[in-house]
């Protein structure tokens, strides 16, 4: 039997470097960082961050937002964003701050919320 082979010119999709945006309005930022907390590669990762920043996004301050924007933007790998907010792997020192401690916390859902479904984006 033979194994599916890609073709020798097949291109891999390539994720765009991160680039931290300097003087973004913080509406815009706060915006941006809902859209991509619901927009992730992973549902696991969907459900978890969107209903964090549902809860935390609109309290925090600029620098902890630059903090949550690059841990939700920096990491090329969905499942160690994943592992470290459920404690699976050690978190790197570069992403150990007061958001993934937050995270964390959101993640082992002590409260036992319901969290089969993003959030509504607008109240209704």
């Amino acid at each position: 039997m033979m194994q599916d082979v890609p073709p020798e010119n097949t291109m891999t999709p390539q994720i765009p470097p991160y680039k931290e945006k300097i003087d973004e309005p913080l509406n815009m930022k706060r915006a941006r960082l809902l859209y991509q907390s619901r927009k992730r590669g992973m549902l696991e990762n969907g459900l978890i961050l969107s209903t964090f920043a549902a809860k935390h996004l609109d309290n925090m301050s600029e620098p902890q937002m630059q903090q949550y924007d690059r841990l939700i933007n920096l990491p090329s790998n969905d499942w160690d964003i994943y592992y470290w907010a459920t404690g699976v792997k050690p978190t790197p020192v570069e992403f150990d701050n007061e958001i993934m401690q937050l995270l964390k916390d959101h993640t082992q859902n002590k409260n036992r919320e319901s969290r089969l479904r993003q959030p509504d984006l607008y109240p209704k």
